[in-house]
């Protein structure tokens, strides 16, 4: 069960809620593992992640502008004085306290090289987030009087490269340091565990990109799949929609079921199912471990994900999704997949997708489509140093729809086109795909909200046999 930072609530408010859940899996006869991402507290007038918080204090401090840290501590407190008992809450005290000693020592290093990177960033992180979030649930599940244990940072299974900001999980490694894990398991009902943090061989802490938890929920279920019947519970305020919530406001409908694919392409272009790169990490695997989405304050409504979905006959179009700030990217083909081989490979970079191919004076033009325009902006040297002549479209906006098996139905693209024409919306591109199933639609970044709601309340009105 993977706990995100908004199940946890401000301070958190909703752990009651998330003992309940806990509890409820205890009683089917399940062991759990719980990952936990770090808390949200309030922070100069605004709701964030402790994580946010701790970035912007290391970076300060490697400004030379030391602030107060005791934020990184006080949350913890609050939430172990109002959940602990005397007993739990004396041991916490220690444990973070030794954690808060382990962040001071980091900072001072950031101060010295005026440098938030690496190692000094990774430990800062950990022992500010997500371990003393781990470490203060097992505690709070004790006072409940439920069998439970925490993984220590010392004996950590998730065993990574040493990429330390975007960490790769290194699965022959993590196996041969799971021996403890596995006592836990076997020992207790409940087993809890920080997100987004690994370690190198050699000790080191490392964190995966920003909502690497979820990364850490998949990576913990692979572990395990191989000596018990794994199965993955992102824990969150809804089940999947067929849009989000925020742009279409009405004829939303609950999606049940998902393929990884569908579920992974959703997560590039918006939608906050769970992180893409948790699916890729499974199917790098070669492993097919249900993933179920639950509305925890109403957990009859889920959605299941799996390999192939399970409604192979439901609809063709589950959801319409889309992304502002993106980029085209223009470059000669052979140049393209050099640099993507380089980003793939070497950076672990992957919110990209290569749109079709055109010829230009006799040459073969790769259009590559970055979901993240301020990455390309920051990297507009390193994309030119493989093509001189390389050309960059910044406000870009996409919209996508997602279903594995649109491509039997005639009509959809031409259908979605003429749709998005007629809310007097310019198609910049469109890109579809039969072999992928695969339509996007290319705007200005100003008009993708706009776009959503025009494709969405068509496949609400008409047949389905025409969408």
């Amino acid at each position: 069960m993977k706990f995100g930072g908004s199940t946890l609530g401000e301070d958190g408010a909703c752990i009651d809620k998330i003992i309940e859940r806990i509890n409820e899996k205890i009683k089917r006869r399940s062991k759990v593992v719980a990952v936990f991402s770090a808390p949200l507290i309030r922070y100069r007038d605004k709701l964030s992640s402790m994580t946010d918080i701790a970035i912007h204090i290391g970076k300060n401090y490697a400004q030379s502008n030391p602030i107060e840290i005791d934020v990184l501590r006080d949350v913890y407190e609050n939430i172990a004085s109002s959940n602990l008992t005397e007993e739990y809450h004396k041991k916490f005290s220690d444990e973070i306290n030794k954690f808060h000693k382990e962040v001071i020592v980091s900072l001072k290093q950031a101060a010295e090289n005026r440098r938030f990177v690496d190692v000094t960033r990774s430990r800062t992180l950990a022992y500010s987030g997500e371990i003393p979030m781990s470490y203060l649930m097992d505690y709070v599940l004790k006072s409940k009087n439920i069998r439970s244990a925490h993984v220590e940072l010392e004996r950590w299974p998730i065993i990574t490269d040493d990429n330390f900001e975007a960490a790769n999980f290194l699965i022959d490694e993590s196996r041969a340091r799971s021996e403890h894990f596995y006592q836990l398991i076997e020992k207790n009902n409940v087993v809890t565990i920080g997100g987004f943090i690994g370690k190198t061989i050699d000790g080191l802490e490392t964190t995966y990109e920003r909502g690497g938890s979820d990364r850490s929920a998949a990576d913990v279920a692979i572990l395990l799949n191989e000596n018990y019947k794994a199965e993955l519970d992102f824990e969150k305020d809804n089940a999947v929609l067929s849009a989000d919530p925020k742009i279409v406001k009405k004829e939303l409908d609950s999606i049940k079921f998902l393929s990884y694919n569908e579920a992974r392409l959703a997560g590039m272009f918006g939608m906050k199912i769970l992180d893409p790169l948790a699916i890729k990490e499974i199917e790098n695997n070669n492993m097919d471990i249900p993933i179920v989405i639950t509305n925890m304050n109403n957990p009859s409504n889920t959605t299941t994900i799996s390999k192939i979905s399970a409604d192979q006959e439901g609809n063709l179009v589950k959801i319409v999704t889309g992304k502002r700030n993106c980029a085209i990217v223009r470059m000669e083909s052979i140049a393209a997949s050099h640099l993507l081989a380089s980003l793939e490979n070497d950076k672990q970079y992957h919110d990209f997708l290569k749109l079709s191919p055109y010829k230009k004076e006799g040459i073969e033009i790769t259009r590559i489509l970055f979901l993240d325009g301020d990455y390309v902006r920051r990297n507009e040297h390193h994309f030119k140093a493989y093509y001189s002549k390389t050309e960059i479209v910044y406000d870009r906006g996409v919209v996508t729809l997602i279903g594995d098996n649109m491509w039997k139905k005639p009509k959809i693209a031409s259908t979605t086109s003429s749709t998005v024409g007629e809310h007097g919306i310019n198609i910049l591109n469109l890109d579809a795909q039969e072999e992928t199933s695969r339509i996007l639609i290319i705007v200005d970044d100003s008009k993708v909200a706009d776009a959503i709601r025009a494709i969405h309340d068509k496949r609400n009105k008409i047949d389905r046999d025409e969408f």
